[in-house]
């Protein structure tokens, strides 16, 4: 009997001291915008693997303040069954896409980008209603 696990995930919600967040643009499939996450390497606890994956893509080194939700639907990601847990961070400095980003942008509620990839309009729905 073969059993399959969902592969466990990170996204971070950084936000900048003028109530943006900073979303990456992908630089590999699936093509659009998303929070700056990653896969959970093993022997790498779920907060290890957020301050890498925001360091690797934004260049950032983050400050977690708080999980904000696990997100877990198996259709949340077309390649295989994930889950993630989101967290909340803060960080200093200028971002600078890097590693899985091509570039790196900060938005508001009212500027984020259509192409927004995986369950990622989702979270952030859920982020800003829990925010305002």
């Amino acid at each position: 009997m073969t059993h399959k696990n969902p592969v466990p995930t990170v996204d971070i919600i950084i936000e900048q001291e003028d109530g943006c967040i900073l979303l990456i643009r992908r630089k590999n499939p699936p093509y659009g915008w998303a929070l700056p996450g990653g896969f959970v390497d093993y022997g790498e606890t779920l907060e290890e693997a957020a301050i890498r994956e925001a360091r690797e893509e934004t260049g950032l080194d983050v400050t977690l303040t708080r999980q904000f939700h696990a997100y877990s639907d198996p259709s949340r990601d077309k390649r295989m069954h994930t889950i993630s847990m989101v967290f909340i961070a803060k960080a200093a400095g200028t971002p600078m896409a890097g590693d899985d980003a091509a570039d790196v942008s900060a938005f508001d509620r009212t500027s984020l980008p259509e192409n927004i990839v995986f369950d990622h309009s989702l979270i952030l729905k859920d982020y800003f209603d829990k925010r305002y």
